[in-house]
């Protein structure tokens, strides 16, 4: 029998399937590696924003974390929205014994604007959580918020912010470039040896949502089957560049819509 690579996302439900848990285990499935995940948040969302949240008892997620690890044994965790402070407290107790990569990224805002984790979460998510990461992808603006700073305004201030989030502990830093401005997109990868900085076209699209959730839950199905960071990072980021750009062939809401986690499949 051929045991298939499998990865966990730990993160909140997307209604409208574009981010959060859609978009992770539609990644994985794309990339080639069997998604296991435990859901920390129902959210009533679609493209134009996010009208309801429920968070899932701290206890509950901790149970679905377990039943994974103690049966299925993923190859890399990624964790996403969490919440509460009580979640963070939970998920970090959960897989404090887990000895793979893990991938966090640190969603705080949708896409729409509307706040996905409480603001008291913040001090537990930096001292529980960023210290266990591999490897650490904040956009500019999440990583100024950890920071207590401004967000970076040119490449010097985001290596600069990104060196600051390796002094918290996290293994390395993709400083997604998204939010900043030009006709090139740069997410710089920062690690102890140095900065990377990987540069793609900026496209010209609305169709954006879960973008985040989509290069982190790359990273990690990478690191799930064995590459390396640089390595799981690279091939994550041009996955997805070309998911974007394909993205307006779905046709999916009115608003931000989703990225095409399956193009290499069917379009």
């Amino acid at each position: 029998m051929t045991t298939h690579v499998s990865a966990l996302t730990i993160a909140g439900s997307d209604s409208g399937g574009g981010a959060g848990i859609q978009a992770d285990l539609k990644t994985f499935s794309a990339l080639g590696v069997y998604g296991t995940s435990a859901i920390t948040a129902i959210t009533a969302q679609n493209t134009r924003g996010v009208f309801a949240v429920d968070a899932v008892s701290p206890a509950m997620v901790a149970a679905q974390i377990r039943a994974v690890l103690e049966d299925i044994q993923p190859g890399a965790i990624k964790i996403g929205m969490l919440a509460s402070r009580e979640i963070v407290a939970a998920v970090a107790d959960a897989i404090e014994g887990y000895g793979g990569p893990v991938v966090l990224d640190p969603v705080m805002v949708a896409k729409s604007g509307d706040a996905l984790l409480a603001e008291e979460a913040e001090a537990a998510l930096i001292a529980r959580l960023v210290p266990r990461a591999t490897v650490l992808t904040p956009n500019l603006p999440e990583a100024a918020r950890l920071l207590g700073r401004d967000p970076a305004r040119d490449a010097a201030e985001t290596e600069a912010q990104g060196r600051a989030l390796l002094g918290l502990g996290a293994g390395a830093v993709v400083m997604k470039g998204g939010h900043a401005e030009g006709d090139t997109c740069i997410d710089r990868l920062v690690t102890a040896s140095g900065t990377l900085a990987m540069e793609r076209p900026r496209l010209a699209t609305r169709n954006t949502h879960g973008t985040g959730c989509s290069l982190s839950s790359a990273i990690a199905a990478e690191l799930a089957r064995g590459a390396e960071v640089e390595a799981a990072v690279r091939r994550a980021q041009g996955w997805l560049h070309d998911a974007i750009r394909a993205a307006d062939g779905l046709g999916i809401g009115g608003g931000h819509g989703p990225v095409h986690h399956f193009h290499e499949l069917w379009s």
